[in-house]
């Protein structure tokens, strides 16, 4: 007996999704690969690195060497996030980033950690835990997930990541809604080949030194602390 004959149409748009779906499990599972080669070979390398940094924190600053965050992971799924301390410990943690080198907010070694980006470089183990990617949009506060509009949400599709397109294309000289659109864009059209690249332009910028504070606020941008 033979069964319903489906539509053509509805077969290839299956197989299509099919094919879809296969494609990105692929990239993925290629971009898990990269992203724990690249930060398990930035440890063995760095580490001595980021034991001097450690070191020189807890003696030029009151407080731990490690800033230690809750923010939205992939899904809007809560993780531990990382970094290096810049700031003095008594300060607001949710508060607005720093506009310049001169905010107070900021010990003096961690205006240098910042203009160097070596502040992030704990995120490495973010990445290899599985909650970060070297590439990925950046991960924001739990705090600011309603203000988003639906588009706006779907940088929540991937893991967050160490650098982005965001990051590479203006970082403090863009607003806040700009970098969620290219966020965005990035899911859009994330590839290993676009991630190369955008880890080259990071490390162009780094030493640069481009755009590192934020000189642009959205209209609602605010201290999240009350919100948290």
């Amino acid at each position: 007996m033979v069964g319903p004959v489906q539509p053509i149409g509805a077969m290839l748009t299956a197989r299509f999704y099919q094919g879809k779906l296969f494609v990105m499990s692929t990239f993925n599972v290629l971009k898990r690969g990269f992203d724990i080669l690249i930060a398990l070979s930035a440890l063995i390398i760095l580490s001595p690195l980021l034991a001097i940094i450690g070191l020189i924190i807890r003696l030029s600053s009151n407080g731990p060497a490690i800033f230690k965050q809750e923010r939205a992971g992939m899904n809007g799924k809560p993780f531990v996030f990382y970094k290096f301390r810049t700031m003095k410990a008594n300060v607001d943690p949710y508060g607005p980033s720093p506009k310049s080198g001169e905010d107070t907010r900021l010990t003096r070694f961690g205006r240098f950690l910042r203009e160097y980006s070596l502040d992030e470089l704990p995120q490495l183990f973010n990445i290899l835990k599985g909650d970060m990617s070297v590439v990925g949009p950046r991960p924001l506060y739990l705090s600011q997930m309603p203000e988003w509009g639906e588009r706006q949400k779907r940088r929540l599709c991937v893991k967050p990541g160490l650098t982005g397109l965001a990051q590479v294309s203006g970082r403090g000289r863009i607003t806040h809604e700009e970098k969620l659109e290219l966020d965005v864009k990035y899911v859009e059209t994330a590839s290993l080949s676009g991630d190369i690249r955008i880890i080259l332009a990071t490390i162009t910028q780094i030493f640069g030194r481009r755009n590192i504070y934020e000189k642009r606020y959205s209209h609602d941008e605010c201290t999240r602390s009350t919100r948290q």
